[in-house]
Parts: C-alpha cells; sequence; structure tokens
C-alpha cells in the first residue's frame, strides 16, 4: 500500500507547477550569466570619441545602452500577446500562457546561442527579445503560475501558497546562479564563452517546454473559498486568523494596491537593472565566477522572505508583511549606494533578506478580489502596469547612472531608496482604512 501511494505522490508532483518553475529558472540563471558576459566582451572596444570617456566609462555606456534596449524590445513587444494570454488562459485553457511564453524562453536562448557560435553582432539579440515578447514574455509566464498557483489553493491559505512558488524559484536560481559562474568558464575556445553554460540553458528550457506541454495538469481549489475571491480585503490583512471579507469590491484599495506595487518594482527594477553593471565596474570588477555569486546571494531573498512570512504569518497579516519587505528593500538598496568593496555588496544584499515578501503578497491580495473566471486577467492587468512602468524607470534609471557614473555611480539606489519609502504610503492607508472598517464592525456588533 505504501508504494502505490508514493508512486502517485511523485506522479501528482511531476504534474504539477514544481517542475515547470525548477526547470525555467536553470535555464534562465544560466542565459542571464551568459548574456551578461557575453555583453561585456563585447562592448570592451566600445568607444564614443564625442563624449570623451575613458575605457571603462565606455563600456559601461555600452553594456547599459544594449540592457535598455533590449528590455525596452520586451515590454513594448510583451504588452498585447500577453493580454490576448491571458484572456485565452481565463477561457479554461489555464496551460497556454505557460506553453507560449515557454516557447518564447527556448527560441531566445537558441538565439544567444547561435550569436557565440556563430559570432554574429550582438544586435541580434534585439530580434531575440522581440520573439520573446511577442511570445508574452516574463508577463504571461509568471502570470499563468501565478493564476494557476492561486486557483489551486483557498483564499486563506494563498500567500503562504504564493510565497512557496517564490521559494522554489529562489532555491533554483541559488543553485543555478552558482554554477553558472564555473560553467562559464568551461568552453572551447573554437566555439567562444559561454558555449556549454548556453547548451546546459537552452536544454533546460527544452526540456520545461515539453513538460508543460505534454505533463503539466492544471487543478483547481474544490474549496468554495476560491470561487468567493470578489471579497475584499479581510481581516487577514491585520490578523492571520480572520478569514470573512465584507462583500463587494472597494475600488479604491485596489487602486492603492496596483499603485503601491508599481512604485515599488518601479524602484527595485531600477535598482537591478543597474546592479550587473555597477558590480562590473571599478572597484568591484567582477568576473563570472563573482557574477554567479552575486545572483546567488539576491536568490537567497527568496529563501529568507519565505522564512519571513512562515514564522510571522501566524501572528501578523498581510499588510505588515509587505511593510516589512518595503522596509528591508529600503534599507539594504539605500546601503548599496555606498558600496566599494565585494563583502559591503554582501552586506547590503543581507539587508534585502525579505524584499521579496511585497509582491507575491499584493498579488494574494488582489487574486481574491476577482471570481476565478478573472484571476487569470486581473493578475495579468497588474502584470502589465508593471512593464509599463518599465518604460519609465529603464530609460531614466540607464541615463541617470550613465550622467552619474564619474561622480557618484550609486546615486540610482539612493532614488529607488526613496520610491520605497513612497511606495509604503498607499499601503499605510489601506492598513488604517482596515483598522477603521473593523471599529466600524464592532460598534455595529455591540
Amino acid at each position: 500500500m505504501v508504494q502505490p501511494s508514493r508512486c502517485q505522490a511523485a506522479v501528482t508532483v511531476l504534474r504539477g507547477i514544481e517542475p515547470v518553475l525548477v526547470l525555467e529558472q536553470l535555464g534562465s540563471s544560466f542565459f542571464d550569466t551568459a548574456l551578461l558576459m557575453v555583453v561585456k566582451d563585447r562592448s570592451v572596444n566600445a568607444s564614443y570619441p564625442d563624449a570623451h570617456l575613458s575605457r571603462e566609462e565606455s563600456q559601461q555606456k555600452a553594456m547599459t545602452d544594449f540592457y535598455m534596449t533590449y528590455n525596452l524590445v520586451i515590454l513594448l513587444t510583451t504588452i498585447l500577446p500577453a493580454l490576448l494570454l491571458a484572456r485565452l488562459g481565463d477561457r479554461s485553457r489555464r496551460k497556454v500562457p505557460i506553453v507560449v511564453s515557454l516557447g518564447g524562453y527556448l527560441m531566445s536562448r537558441v538565439v544567444l546561442l547561435l550569436v557565440v557560435l556563430f559570432r554574429l553582432p550582438l544586435e541580434v539579440m534585439f530580434g531575440s527579445a522581440a520573439l520573446f515578447g511577442l511570445c508574452g514574455g516574463f508577463a504571461a509566464f509568471w502570470s499563468g503560475v501565478m493564476t494557476v498557483a492561486s486557483l489551486g489553493s483557498a483564499a486563506a491559505d494563498r500567500s503562504k501558497v504564493l510565497m512557496r512558488v517564490e521559494l522554489l524559484y529562489g532555491i533554483t536560481g541559488l543553485v543555478g546562479s552558482l554554477l553558472s559562474g564555473h560553467l562559464f568558464l568551461l568552453y572551447n575556445t573554437s566555439l567562444g564563452n559561454g558555449t556549454l553554460l548556453l547548451s546546459l540553458g537552452t536544454l533546460m528550457n527544452l526540456l520545461c517546454f515539453i513538460h508543460s506541454a505534454v505533463l503539466l495538469q492544471v487543478k483547481q481549489a474544490t474549496n468554495q473559498e476560491a470561487e468567493e475571491d470578489s471579497q475584499i480585503l479581510s481581516d487577514v490583512s491585520s490578523t492571520a486568523a480572520a478569514t470573512e471579507a465584507p462583500a463587494g469590491i472597494n475600488k479604491v484599495n485596489m487602486a492603492l494596491l496596483f499603485a503601491a506595487a508599481v512604485l515599488y518594482v518601479s524602484a527595485v527594477g531600477g535598482a537591478v537593472e543597474i546592479l550587473p553593471m555597477f558590480v562590473m565596474k571599478e572597484p568591484l570588477s567582477w568576473t563570472a565566477t563573482q557574477v554567479g555569486y552575486g545572483n546567488a546571494a539576491g536568490c537567497v531573498i527568496f529563501i529568507t522572505s519565505f522564512l519571513c512570512v512562515v514564522v510571522f504569518r501566524r501572528c501578523i497579516g498581510d499588510i505588515p508583511l509587505i511593510m516589512i519587505g518595503m522596509v528591508s528593500f529600503a534599507s539594504g538598496i539605500f546601503f548599496m549606494s555606498f558600496v566599494t568593496a565585494t563583502y559591503m555588496f554582501y552586506i547590503a544584499r543581507s539587508l534585502n533578506m525579505f524584499a521579496l515578501i511585497p509582491m507575491p503578497t499584493i498579488r494574494s491580495l488582489l487574486s481574491q478580489q476577482v471570481p476565478a473566471s478573472s484571476c487569470g486577467i486581473t493578475l495579468t492587468a497588474l502584470q502589465l502596469s508593471l512593464k509599463f512602468a518599465g518604460l519609465a524607470y529603464i530609460p531614466a534609471s540607464t541615463k541617470i547612472y550613465q550622467k552619474t557614473l564619474n561622480w557618484f555611480p550609486g546615486l540610482i539606489f539612493l532614488l529607488a531608496a526613496t520610491l520605497t519609502v513612497l511606495a509604503m504610503i498607499p499601503i499605510s492607508v489601506i492598513g488604517c482604512r482596515s483598522a477603521q472598517r473593523r471599529d466600524y464592525e464592532k460598534i455595529r456588533e455591540h
């Protein structure tokens, strides 16, 4: 009797979303390190005679310009396909956003591998970015994953379930990042740097695509709470034990959640956009191995954020958890502004240990405001709002970094900390509104 139960459990895990997350994140970890190192190598001889820049400044400008264009192409091409895929997903085809977006992941990995093998111009990657975006990109993939995870859980447990997804994603990223720096150095000189790393990453994405198309099974929670998501913020925002929510949708609170998410992601995205280039320049001057370790340090945040949710979830609600995460990021990124040595970088990252709590918690709260039939489009609308914000913060952070490269390259991190503080305001307003509503309900009871 034990053996069949174990086999059934193994099949359940195999057909769940977990293998998709593991394979995709491994492939992405390998790809991110490889792309950064390829861009660095191709930017060594960049020159800007009119700007009178030094060799290192020219390399930094070339790298930031590439990533700015690359990310903007992805953002612009992602918007409409992600909406269409989300609509299709809400029409009982939940796997479609995940499968199609993973096809885009696979094609982009293949293109970078071809760029390395055949010495193609780096600009070819802009076409790869367009293909990736037209397949829905990360917006479609992550919204699809979050929708599947949300519908498979009850509303009361949703924050913890979504954080568990983030935890698995982070652990896999930690392993992939630690390996990526070492794998990048293992190459055949006749083929080019990163060939082995990119080949393994492409294989991971191929297996992920096949798994999502053939084996992935979408389940929906039988608990009636999963169908009562049209209720507005419940007392869970202030106490973990409460599960009832007032009827109707409070549009003010919905708008505040969107505003907080946009401000926070703008802060995080602007800082993370610049961080890879920041560690490449003096005085840090990281190698491929150090880049892998640095990415791994970022992935540890997934684990510490999850542990924070598990430990404090029983005594505090979602709103305080979001505030803890925002304070964590603001303090860490503020310290990052003054980093001049590698050990200081890791100190700054350690302060960011709870920085990933806000977004899955905000997504959890939003998913509880709509019926299951609209869950996918709601989460995708949030994701696309964040993408539109990227159209502003990506070029802004790039240009600010380039302008302050000589006198204070960490200024962009100070600005990110300021934006995070601003993001705390709408969350605080939601907390105050929830407290007032609870007081009013207690008065009515008496």
